[in-house]
């Protein structure tokens, strides 16, 4: 049999089996490399060498800043002053779930986690205020999966080390596509209000709109650290993380004190444990990729596809095609681990640039944590607001279109991701 279909096949069939997707890529492999007679020896520092790197310490930092983040007062501050912006506007409720998830998509970078802290909040006053328990969980676990596009984005970060892309230019390449997909389920919402006559918050009044602001600013100066400090050179994308750790644990500890310092501990080893996961699914890459590169699946895939179409821009909307099945069985890094050659090959093949590549890769990804069977997101909400998982998934679907779309516009107007990095980094983009 061809060890590429026993390569591939196993690992699908792992996972079908609900095998640990770390564990899956360690034994496909091992598998495949008994049969083509590779050093079984080489194994562990296939291993070590995927993990060792001072980059991908950024993502157990921005997990631990969303820990530390949900502990304390933050995001019902972060909610206040969404709740003050936005509430007062037709479908009130629905809009402050998704300009708040933009905001802490600034913050920790982590969808599950937008998911559960924003959703155990929103998705019960939603339901009281007559919203569907449906679209409540839709619209959650949708406007969730900005942290994965927004920066700092975790995946954008696992992309940029792995693929030798720089993650500054992926941050900026983020904001604009980002952004566009939180409006655009905003005015969704705000259609779906008027069809289904959901209330709006009543205004404030701007005394109330400038305490909200007031009582946010600090902790939104989170984004400046870590943006400012990444495009800037001040720091490191894992120096950034820090930073923002460090100013997080100042706001927490010191300035609201809403954070006792002997839960901090218990937050970091919560932290650890977040990341233990996705630590062990590189690990297990670094293996699976040595018998993808030996025989040779992106060069496979490549001229699969090419020999379907030659025409660049029908060559990306293939890939997009492929990552959006992709997307529904793997999370987004483990995905972004074992295909980034080949999203890198085809990527290449169409003349598209690297950091545009990255981030529509990230959009179209990003579907999958609201698509079953993976979609975690809309697992957690459907949870919290006690609906039917199937009926969720309709009502998600209006949002997926939004999102593929926004992702195929990019393809044919790339000006969308690439205008702020060639701003901010004109020497690398001429």
């Amino acid at each position: 049999m061809n060890p590429l279909i026993v390569l591939i096949g196993g690992f699908f069939m792992l996972v079908a089996l609900r095998v640990n997707i770390g564990f899956a890529l360690i034994l496909a492999s091992l598998i495949v490399m008994v049969m083509e007679g590779l050093p079984l020896a080489s194994v562990i520092n296939q291993m070590y060498s995927n993990i060792n790197s001072f980059t991908l310490l950024a993502v157990p930092f921005f997990m631990f800043l969303g820990r530390i983040l949900n502990s304390g007062s933050i995001t019902q501050r972060l909610l206040d002053v969404s709740n003050a912006s936005v509430g007062h506007i037709r479908g009130g409720l629905g809009h402050v779930n998704v300009f708040v998830s933009m905001i802490f998509a600034s913050l920790s970078g982590s969808a599950a986690a937008d998911t559960a802290s924003i959703g155990s909040i929103l998705i019960p006053a939603m339901k009281r205020a007559g919203y569907s328990p449906a679209f409540s969980a839709a619209l959650t676990a949708a406007s969730s999966t900005l942290g994965v596009i927004i920066p700092p984005s975790i995946i954008l970060i696992v992309y940029g080390a792995f693929g030798n892309v720089s993650i500054g230019a992926l941050f900026l390449g983020g904001v604009v596509p980002g952004l566009t997909i939180g409006v655009s389920m905003m005015v969704y919402t705000y259609l779906v209000a008027l069809r289904e006559g959901y209330p709006a918050l009543p205004f404030p009044g701007l005394p109330a709109l400038r305490t909200a602001l007031w009582r946010g600013a600090a902790a939104m100066l989170i984004p400046v650290f870590v943006l400012g400090g990444v495009i800037g050179g001040i720091f490191t994308p894992t120096e950034a993380a820090i930073s923002a750790v460090l100013w997080a644990l100042i706001l927490t500890l010191i300035l609201f004190r809403d954070v006792p310092v002997a839960q901090i501990p218990k937050l970091l080893v919560a932290a650890t444990l977040d990341f233990s996961v996705p630590l062990f699914t590189v690990a297990g890459a670094g293996i699976f990729g040595w018998p993808i590169a030996y025989l040779g699946a992106a060069r496979i895939v490549v001229e699969f596809i090419t020999a379907v179409s030659s025409d660049p821009t029908v060559i990306i909307l293939m890939l997009i095609g492929f990552l959006l099945l992709v997307g529904t069985v793997l999370n987004p890094i483990s995905a972004v681990l074992i295909f980034l050659p080949i999203i890198q090959g085809l990527g290449d093949l169409a003349g598209m640039n690297p950091v545009h590549m990255g981030v529509l890769a990230t959009i179209t990804l990003s579907v999958g944590l609201i698509t079953p069977p993976y979609g975690i997101c809309l697992l957690i909400a459907a949870q919290i607001a006690d609906v039917p998982l199937g009926r969720a998934m309709l009502a998600v679907l209006p949002i997926v279109g939004l999102t593929i779309s926004i992702a195929v516009l990019s393809v044919f107007f790339p000006g969308l991701v690439l205008a702020l990095p060639r701003l901010a980094f004109p020497t690398v983009f001429t």
